[in-house]
């Protein structure tokens, strides 16, 4: 039982109904994320303009999770997440309104998408930095698993869900169900405790704060090797971009798809989800640079193979591989971001790894896309991953601390420590004078 997935966070009741929350939430979202491109191309019938759905979403995504980073630093953060919730439930019901009342307008679905990612941004970053105010410091490995599970349990179920609903019931349902998932996670964040900062100090969030959140990243080389290693990955990894090319050339899909673009899309998350009901095998693992350093170089080599295999098989079996070193590459770099910093900085960490990882995707569709045209698909996905593991290696050379690196012994656990033994020195010492 020790290697299947760690459920001790579920034990922690706030967490255990937020997270609870999230498994309904997570369907909802990709129920949303399926129907909105289906609504644009049924207007348009253009591919341009299904495009233009993620650019519209991208600079409020960034720009939200940067701010937003640095108003949780100095706000209840369960206010906050309770704001940006029902945000995210209003534009859901503004997509079901204008899907039953027809408007067939891309105008207004590019306008509510731009928002929406706005909300959603902000969103993440506050809820990275509430997590690690929920459960112990040992048990946050786990949490951030079963957080990452979660998603991409939607991103495998939301997609049959819509393929079964849409032919019965119609696009607007889907935006519908979406906004009725969100009310369970508005009754977990109003479950939840008081957050409120537990520092006293600034109380504003403009440029300067956000300046000095990254100020404090550059300082800590353990916290920007993270982000590297996620930037790493994603920049020189990620295939994805090439996935239809691969399906059609190397194993026989139509143009406009077939099975072999199902097994491939399908093999990453399957892998992640595998790794996750074995997460008992690694989530007491202190060393998280190790565990980083390997997961991004595990998933390096597992897309160098996926490159070169000629057999759907192989290839669904290495992308599968590469979903499991996928999902432990996020679930330790996330825990280092949220133990390896001081809890007014969490918020700020948080923004910028939004940041990180709406940005690292879309760089690495343009330069997978470059590749591919210009040496096709084989080389520019095994070049890929040949470069993701060189490329990592070379980092850790270069800070050969972030290897060394192991929880709970950063200077800010070390400095918790002295202050409360520091306090427990001051009780002490008053009981002892109050005592006759």
């Amino acid at each position: 039982m020790r290697l299947m997935v760690d459920i001790r966070p579920l034990r922690v009741r706030p967490y255990g109904r937020l997270w609870g929350s999230t498994v309904v939430t997570a369907v909802g979202s990709g129920l949303t994320a399926v129907a909105v491109p289906l609504q644009i191309y049924d207007i348009t019938r253009s591919s341009v303009y299904v495009g233009l759905a993620g650019l519209a979403g991208l600079g409020p995504l960034v720009i939200s999770g940067l701010w937003a980073g640095a108003i949780a630093d100095v706000v209840d953060r369960r206010r906050m997440m309770l704001v940006t919730n029902l945000g995210i439930t209003a534009t859901s019901i503004t997509l079901w309104v204008q899907a039953v009342l027809g408007l067939r307008s891309v105008a207004v679905l590019l306008a509510v998408v731009a928002v929406q990612a706005g909300l959603f941004g902000a969103n993440t970053a506050v809820r990275g930095a509430v997590v690690p105010r929920l459960v112990p410091a040992e048990l946050l490995t786990a949490a951030n698993t079963l957080q990452s599970s979660v998603l991409w349990l939607g991103w495998i179920t939301a997609p049959l869900l819509a393929g079964a609903l849409l032919p019965m019931l119609g696009i607007g349902v889907l935006y519908l169900l979406d906004a009725a998932a969100l009310g369970t996670t508005l009754w977990a964040v109003r479950k939840l405790p008081p957050l409120p900062p537990v520092h006293e100090g600034a109380r504003r969030a403009g440029l300067r704060e956000i300046t000095v959140g990254v100020g404090y990243l550059t300082r800590h080389r353990i916290l920007l090797v993270a982000y590297l290693a996620d930037l790493i990955a994603m920049l020189f990894g990620n295939p994805t971009a090439l996935l239809p090319q691969v399906a059609h050339e190397t194993f026989g899909d139509p143009p406009d798809g077939g099975f072999a673009i199902g097994v491939l899309y399908a093999a990453a998350p399957a892998g992640a989800l595998c790794a996750t009901l074995l997460s008992g095998t690694f989530t007491g693992v202190r060393r998280h640079g190790v565990m980083v350093t390997v997961a991004v170089c595990a998933w390096g080599l597992a897309i160098t193979a996926f490159g070169f295999s000629r057999s759907l098989l192989l290839a669904g079996f290495f992308h599968m591989l590469a979903g499991a070193a996928l999902i432990i590459l996020s679930v330790f770099r996330k825990t280092i971001l949220q133990e390896a910093v001081t809890d007014e900085m969490r918020g700020r960490m948080q923004g910028i790894d939004v940041v990180a990882a709406a940005g690292g995707p879309q760089l690495a569709s343009l330069a997978h896309g470059a590749a591919g045209a210009a040496l096709g698909t084989t080389w520019a996905v095994s070049g890929g991953g040949i470069l993701t593991v060189a490329v990592m290696l070379a980092t850790v050379l270069a800070f050969p601390g972030f290897w060394r690196y192991r929880a709970f012994t950063h200077p800010v656990h070390r400095l918790k420590e002295s202050t409360e033994a520091e306090s427990s020195a001051v009780r002490t010492r008053k009981a002892t004078q109050a005592s006759p």
